[in-house]
């Protein structure tokens, strides 16, 4: 089934809004999934904040183009997903744990800042903590001074009290 013009303006239109808002691109190869492996995915991305489409390949290089992912023009060949997002440790966990428990699902390449990634990137990067597990662990650096110096400085006082407890023990 063919789109008509205006179809194919606003999937470009919407490939477009959402490369604006990404940092980092993937292209995987879908052929062989399933609707409910496709639904699971999407529910998946969804839930981190992956934007997942099948764009049609003349379509999505119309897309890309003068953006920072252009150079994965030569790669829209044969059925592909185009997958986006800002955070490029949530797109990478989420595409290479999927690949891990579909083999029709195949990373081929991606995208940040302009450069291509290989799959061995991706992989490394799924190993990565995620944003919010960073920013506990800098919150809880952080937080460890003050809390010892708190407990120090409870120490003197406490001590004091305990000293006094055992005079007046000593005493009757």
């Amino acid at each position: 089934m063919s789109l008509s013009l205006e179809q194919k303006k606003a999937q470009v239109s919407e490939v477009v809004e959402s490369i604006g808002k990404s940092s980092t691109g993937v292209l995987a190869e879908y052929r062989g999934m399933t609707v409910q492996q496709m639904t699971n995915l999407r529910r998946i991305a969804h839930d981190e904040g992956v934007w997942i489409k099948v764009v049609k390949n003349n379509l999505a290089k119309r897309a890309i183009k003068d953006s920072e992912f252009e150079c994965l023009t030569d790669y829209f060949v044969g059925p592909v997903l185009f997958s986006l997002s800002k955070d490029p440790v949530s797109l990478a966990k989420v595409v290479i744990k999927f690949e891990k428990d579909n083999k029709e699902f195949k990373v081929s390449i991606g995208a940040m800042s302009g450069s291509l990634i290989d799959h061995e990137t991706f992989v490394r990067l799924s190993k990565t903590p995620s944003r919010e597990e960073l920013l506990a662990k800098l919150i809880g650096g952080m937080k460890a001074p003050t809390a010892k110096l708190v407990t120090t400085l409870n120490e003197i006082p406490a001590k004091f009290v305990r000293t006094l407890a055992a005079v007046a023990a000593s005493r009757e």
